[in-house]
């Protein structure tokens, strides 16, 4: 995007992409669906602002539709299990990187780092993704904000607040499925999700695999790989995930109501971006945010390895994929195919 716009054609200068930047990291949704959303509210006004979010998931949704379909209509067939058998792992090496890159911008010193570390342990124990993200969130604007007031010499407490406002996760037998839930959890996470796409991982696994039980986790990674291979944001996992449960119109469902909120989030942003642009409790509301969603993808990315790295076949891409994607920076594009490639081939010598 700033290659396209501020370089090739210049729209806008440096600053205010960062600016741009900076402002769809405030606010809950996919950031990159967000930037193009403000970026054609800024060149073309309210029509730009529809046609730039409209036409930025269209490629990434259609692409999607058509894996899933052929997901759902071959993926019964060994040759098809061969495929995900060599992508699996090399998926899980590529989020590890991103935690990585992630983890060295959100992680800003000893608050941030135990509040990491804070939300990944609790959510191990079961409690629920939302609230562990506006806690860590709460816990690092409080305790900063006590040390503002303590340094102007006024009493405060400095205390971070406790766990009480997380909600226990509550696993049960398997939910009936109805495309009217669908669309409610699809519209909950895309109203609340904060961060990279990635992130996305702990919210589907809790809502699909652990409250409804609509997803098996190998399910849940089979739809973040796509979401990876495809063009687009990653969040048209949401679209694969939407034709599992229902076929086309439930993965057109699961779309919209996924993105819906990002749309009524830049569009109230860009009038209280200039009052919020200065504000201090902002950069400290967004860094607990980040961070805590940092310990969220960490948990889930453990969960996945198990189900995606099973044998010493699956270890030895793993490494192999981790040393690509660190040493060499190989696009992960290359990686997934790569994988599927070597996972067919050593299923047809062991076969």
């Amino acid at each position: 995007m700033q290659s396209e716009t501020v370089r090739r054609r210049r729209w806008l200068d440096d600053q205010q992409f960062l600016d741009m930047v900076g402002a769809t990291n405030l606010i809950p949704g996919p950031n990159a669906t967000e930037m193009a959303l403000y970026l054609g509210l800024v060149r073309a006004g309210w029509a730009g602002y529809l046609a730039s979010g409209i036409l930025f998931i269209i490629p990434g949704t259609l692409a999607t539709l058509a894996l899933a379909w052929v997901y759902i209509t071959y993926g019964s067939l060994p040759q098809v299990g061969w495929v995900l058998y060599g992508i699996k792992p090399v998926v899980i090496a590529i989020v590890a990187q991103a935690l990585w890159d992630l983890g060295r911008k959100g992680v800003k010193g000893v608050l941030t780092a135990a509040v990491g570390v804070g939300v990944m342990a609790f959510y191990f124990l079961g409690i629920n993704e939302i609230a562990l993200l506006f806690t860590g969130a709460a816990a690092v604007l409080l305790i900063r904000g006590g040390r503002r007031l303590w340094k102007r010499g006024a009493t405060a407490l400095l205390a971070a607040p406790g766990l009480k406002l997380a909600l226990p996760l509550l696993a049960g037998a398997a939910v009936p499925f109805s495309q009217a839930t669908l669309f409610l959890s699809m519209l909950k996470i895309g109203a609340v999700l904060y961060g990279s796409g990635y992130v996305l991982l702990a919210f589907f696994n809790s809502e699909f695999v652990v409250r409804l039980g609509w997803l098996t986790h190998q399910q849940l990674l089979d739809a973040i790989a796509v979401g990876q291979v495809t063009p687009g944001p990653v969040a048209t996992s949401a679209t694969f995930i939407g034709y599992l449960m229902g076929g086309w119109s439930s993965a057109l469902l699961a779309t919209l109501a996924f993105f819906l909120p990002s749309f009524f989030f830049v569009a109230l942003l860009s009038r209280i971006l200039p009052w919020l642009r200065k504000k201090w409790w902002s950069e400290a509301f967004l860094d607990g945010v980040n961070v805590a969603s940092l310990g969220l993808m960490v948990g889930v990315t453990w969960q996945l390895g198990r189900s995606g790295i099973t044998d010493w076949y699956t270890i030895v891409l793993a490494v192999a994929a981790l040393v690509l994607v660190f040493r060499f920076k190989v696009n992960s594009s290359w990686l997934i195919l790569g994988g599927a490639a070597l996972g067919v081939g050593y299923k047809l010598l062991v076969a």
